[in-house]
């Protein structure tokens, strides 16, 4: 299935929650807009930076970028809370008044936003919900670096984003 299809196959509103599962947090009372903001645009941040050329990385095909978003999608049927909650805020958000990078799109940038997200997570997120995030988060580059033919710098690249997520 595209990621295209995977996009519009589901509708996130009134949609009954997947057999067993609870349907994402009605609140995000834990967390500031900041620390909210940070986790929701995590993702996207990461799937931009995995599919961008950078210094000795190779451009992606549209592919790998469909790969990235059913990587996204993918979350939606986690068993996390903080997952299912920040997949439904990242595809409820209405993208003519937001960036869903927040600006930040190369692979320079992300250490610091993945090591900010982490310190969010470490004082506010069950630790379940705070594996299951940067796992699944971690999940959106590999699916993408993966997606192409491989690369070394593919692999330096995902362990940079490994080690900025605490991961390793």
């Amino acid at each position: 299935m595209l990621a295209a299809e995977v996009l519009m196959s589901h509708s996130l509103a009134g949609e009954p929650p997947s057999a067993g599962r609870r349907a994402a947090p009605l609140t995000t009372a834990g967390y500031s807009t900041r620390e909210w903001g940070l986790l929701t645009t995590l993702p996207g941040r990461v799937l931009v930076a995995a599919a961008s050329p950078g210094p000795g990385r190779p451009a992606r095909t549209v592919a790998a970028g469909l790969v990235g978003l059913d990587a996204l999608a993918a979350g939606r049927a986690s068993d996390s809370d903080l997952v299912r909650a920040v997949v439904a805020t990242i595809y409820a958000r209405d993208d003519s008044s937001t960036t869903p990078t927040g600006g930040l799109a190369g692979a320079a940038d992300l250490p610091p936003v993945c090591r900010a997200v982490v310190r969010v997570l470490r004082r506010r997120a069950d630790p379940a919900d705070s594996a299951a995030y940067r796992q699944w988060v971690e999940s959106v580059a590999v699916r993408v670096c993966r997606a192409g033919d491989p690369d070394p710098t593919d692999q330096r690249f995902l362990d940079r984003l490994g080690d900025a997520l605490g991961l390793r």
